[in-house]
């Protein structure tokens, strides 16, 4: 969606709505494509004093597959946007709080596509603590508890040799 700002920049309006919806299906995520519905977006951009500001709020969930015992999970993110929209920088380097237009038009959904991007955790847990796998058998920790023997560090292996002995 392309939204063109020029009645924005010229003071002319002072506000527009934004609301709806976006597929991002096709986006990829480590390996697979963790977003199955549609992303809603909502906001606005408003001029005030020869600024124009987009306030947006972006809503989708995630489908996926935990980084450590790979279950099944969906995880709900809201993410809220607020950026200055500018025809042009003076000192580029302060560019994260800017959006940057050329011809007055602001292609929305490739920001959206970006901000969907950004806002994706490196890593992606089932809960908080989740225990894994063990890295024997495979067993997910969560559900079960494994029988495999601990390794032990080779430098220990004299002291446990000595436990045995005293039995």
């Amino acid at each position: 969606m392309k939204i063109d700002l020029t009645d924005l920049f010229n003071g002319s309006v002072e506000h527009k709505s934004i609301d709806y919806s976006m597929d991002l299906r096709n986006l990829i995520y480590s390996t697979y494509n963790p977003i199955k519905k549609d992303v809603e977006v909502k906001g606005d951009i408003t001029s005030k004093a020869d600024i124009v500001r987009l306030d947006l709020n972006i809503d989708f969930d995630f489908f996926g597959y935990c980084d450590r015992c790979a279950d099944d999970v969906k995880k709900h993110f809201s993410v809220n946007v607020h950026r200055i929209i500018v025809e042009n920088l003076q000192n580029e380097h302060d560019d994260d709080d800017y959006i940057i237009v050329k011809n007055r038009e602001l292609d929305l959904d490739e920001f959206v596509n970006e901000e969907v991007s950004l806002s994706l955790p490196n890593k992606i847990l089932c809960k908080e603590d989740c225990k894994g796998l063990c890295p024997q058998c495979g067993t997910n920790l969560n559900v079960n508890k494994c029988n495999c023997k601990k390794d032990v560090d080779p430098r220990m292996e004299v002291l446990l040799q000595l436990l045995d002995e005293q039995q």
